[in-house]
């Protein structure tokens, strides 16, 4: 249900929280005046009906919020999460890269991991290939990882990585914008690497394609003032073309591990 308001209105509604004496009646109001009277009318119906769900929510405004993630564009009204929130307010790197990815990407993860562990929480979006590589690495060396996922925490995409993301919920943060029952759509992939970006300090870009979701969340990075590192490739090798085509545009080239 919450899937029917938009983040922008839900940002709305949560700042306007500050000085209301009536939120709940000004909050009806808001929404029947962006919406119209059918849309909100199925929204009233929708709510009758709503079930209630073990996973919690932060806010914009609540202290566990990162301070860091506010200062995006648009940045997420709520977060729905499950497992350690503190995690939010630590010192993040993201890991991303292709979901096809070679054996060159999971090696340099396996060799970054351990290095970046003691100092920095690993941050990805548990899709395929250097995103399950980061989480998984970051968890064998015992180490810190949120996953930011693009769709309902009572789902699971891809399939196979369920046992994964239950492991990281025990043992880590999940985290989304999208309420549960949110099934996965491809806009949502986008809109969840700018959470990636926004979480983080620095990221770090492994293997990448031209056009890649991966690049996304580096463009992202710059555009909020993060550093964006990227891992050269064979110059003949297109799952690097992105990595180089980063880097000639001014990213910096991470050769040596132990400089992050």
């Amino acid at each position: 249900m919450t899937g029917m308001v938009s983040n922008q209105i839900m940002l709305k509604i949560i700042k306007m929280s500050i000085n209301s004496d009536s939120l709940e009646s000004e909050t009806f109001h808001l929404l029947k005046d962006e919406w119209g009277l059918e849309k909100y009318s199925q929204f009233l119906l929708l709510l009758d009906n709503q079930q209630k769900t073990d996973i919690q929510a932060i806010n914009y405004l609540d202290s566990e919020y990162p301070q860091l993630l506010r200062t995006i564009y648009n940045p997420p009204a709520l977060l729905f999460f499950v497992g350690n929130i503190a995690l939010l307010k630590t010192d993040c790197v993201a890991i991303v890269g292709s979901r096809q990815a070679t054996n060159y990407s999971f090696r340099c993860i396996g060799g970054l991991v351990p290095r970046l562990v003691n100092r920095y929480t690993i941050v990805s979006g548990l899709a395929k290939g250097v995103d399950s590589w980061a989480h998984i690495h970051t968890l064998k060396n015992y180490g810190r990882t949120i996953a930011v996922i693009g769709c309902g925490l009572d789902e699971a995409y891809p399939k196979e990585n369920l046992a994964l993301q239950r492991e990281i919920m025990n043992n880590g943060l999940v985290i989304s914008e999208y309420p549960p029952h949110t099934g996965v759509q491809r806009f949502h992939f986008p809109q969840r690497n700018r959470i990636i970006a926004g979480l983080s300090q620095k990221v770090i870009v492994t293997e990448a394609k031209k056009r890649s979701g991966a690049l996304i969340t580096a463009d992202l990075a710059l555009e909020n003032n993060r550093e964006v590192l990227a891992i050269p490739g064979r110059i003949d090798d297109s799952h690097s073309a992105g990595c180089n085509n980063l880097i000639e545009e001014g990213a910096t080239p991470l050769i040596n591990f132990n400089n992050v």
